[in-house]
């Protein structure tokens, strides 16, 4: 036995190699020598003699050797790809059943992978870390407790925060407001608006204390109005006065000539994810697009490129959040919160500006 061959049939990465173990995945792979291929761990491909065999921490670093995937590869990811789903989707549903977020090793040990991958495909597949996808659970339980607890005390606790104090420390990001507003559906809350007109149609822009918290475009500007309503039922809604028209005026400005640019303090509430979308979307530069692809890569979530177009629907901030610059990979244009038509014209101008 050569000493090369000795060496790697030592090395437990041989044992992962021989088992096929996908909890192995992503945390090496193995070269064939003499065929210049790699593969993962839990790859199909025929078994190589030891002596032929060489290690890699990443792909990245087998590519950068002279290596090449193997023909299997695709077929490897996609049914690797269909297990990791599977994985989370049950971790997923374990964290929701839970009232508090059950321990990463916990996870993974029902995943049968090593907390470090389970970590790492967790967030590949969902875009959020488990203690991130967690919070955001808690989150919206905390929504829902709201509208029929007897108290807030009583829903926060009722949905898993096992103190005030923690959950206090995040609630004016979470829900934009104090909780006790929140569950008087804005109640104490002064939100400011003014509904205009711009070539795209009716315009709204509102906003709170901390910043604009929404810009509504539409046809019928009492649709828009009774939007913002449903959002703050109990807030108090104060129509526009003379400051408040010079802002919508610089919303408006910039629809029709977005060279002139847009920075507004903004109210942002939403997921976790969505945020992290929301921050990236405004990192296109005017004039530029993206696609939903290129953006879940941005942030750090390759996978999640639906996730990412969710979160463009559920923008409400038209223009400030610029979520008409993502297009499809082919470069056509998709769905729009407030209409195909208005994005082509929101791309038009600033690809001309």
């Amino acid at each position: 036995m050569s000493s090369s061959q000795s060496t790697v049939e030592q090395d437990p990465r041989w044992s992962a190699v021989l088992n096929r173990d996908p909890r192995a995945d992503g945390q090496f792979v193995y070269a064939v020598k003499t065929t210049g291929i790699y593969c993962r761990p839990s790859s199909l491909a025929r078994l190589p003699h030891p002596k032929n065999v060489v290690f890699f921490d990443t792909e990245e670093q087998a590519r950068a050797a002279g290596f090449r995937p193997s023909k299997r590869a695709a077929a490897d990811q996609s049914l690797v790809a269909a297990q990791h789903a599977a994985l989370v989707a049950a971790a997923c549903r374990q964290i929701e059943a839970s009232d508090s977020l059950p321990l990463l090793a916990e996870l993974a040990s029902a995943a049968s992978m090593s907390p470090f991958h389970f970590h790492r495909v967790f967030k590949a597949v969902t875009g959020l870390t488990p203690k991130a996808y967690a919070t955001a659970q808690r989150s919206r339980r905390v929504r829902e407790r709201l509208e029929s607890a007897a108290s807030v005390t009583d829903a926060l606790y009722d949905a898993g925060f096992n103190s005030n104090s923690r959950f206090y420390e995040s609630a004016d990001h979470v829900l934009g407001m104090k909780p006790s507003d929140y569950r008087a559906r804005g109640q104490n809350t002064e939100i400011h608006f003014a509904v205009g007109e711009c070539s795209l149609g009716a315009i709204l822009v509102a906003q709170s204390q901390r910043g604009v918290c929404a810009i509504l475009l539409g046809d019928d500007p009492n649709a828009l109005v009774e939007d913002l309503q449903d959002r703050f039922r109990e807030a108090n809604l104060i129509g526009a006065n003379p400051d408040f028209e010079q802002l919508i005026a610089k919303v408006v400005g910039f629809i029709e000539v977005p060279a002139l640019g847009l920075d507004l303090p903004l109210d942002v509430r939403g997921t976790a994810f969505q945020q992290r979308v929301w921050s990236a979307l405004r990192d296109i530069p005017l004039g530029s697009t993206a696609s939903y692809a290129e953006i879940a890569q941005r942030i750090g979530a390759p996978k999640s490129f639906r996730a990412v177009a969710q979160a463009c629907g559920a923008n409400t901030l038209a223009v400030a959040i610029p979520c008409h610059r993502v297009v499809r990979s082919d470069g056509e244009l998709s769905g729009y919160r407030w209409g195909v038509e208005r994005k082509r014209q929101l791309l038009a101008r600033e690809q001309q500006s």
